[in-house]
């Protein structure tokens, strides 16, 4: 089994980290009076995926960095209709995690035991 580029280890708690936040920092604004904001169900399951892209990286697992990938990409888009700062932040996030998540080491982890791209280990 290969081991787990600090990269890969980094990307994935700040993955964690950000979805926990951002699921704590969303549901603050949470009212009981308006019981079925879609935009509050939305941005939990972006938190949400967030949480699970982070730690199926740190199993090992190869879409979870596709989804990681996607998931900031998303973010991109979002940001197109704001702030152009916020734009290059993302689009700058989005080269870095994509630099990170795809070096020949973290391929070689995220590939590593696995035969015609099965799943590592049952789970």
């Amino acid at each position: 089994m290969n081991k787990r580029p600090i990269g890969v280890t980094v990307i994935a708690f700040v993955y964690i980290l950000t979805g926990v936040i951002g699921a704590t920092y969303h549901l603050r604004g949470f009212k009981l009076q308006f019981p079925f904001q879609y935009d509050i169900v939305w941005a939990e399951i972006t938190n949400l995926v967030a949480i699970v892209c982070g730690a199926y990286m740190l199993r090992g697992h190869n879409w979870a960095r596709w989804l990681a990938l996607a998931w900031i990409g998303f973010h991109v888009i979002l940001s197109a209709f704001h702030a152009l700062a916020e734009l290059a932040i993302h689009s700058l996030f989005f080269g870095i995690l994509a630099f990170l998540l795809f070096r020949p080491a973290s391929t070689r982890y995220f590939q590593g035991g696995k035969a015609g791209g099965e799943a590592k280990q049952p789970c």
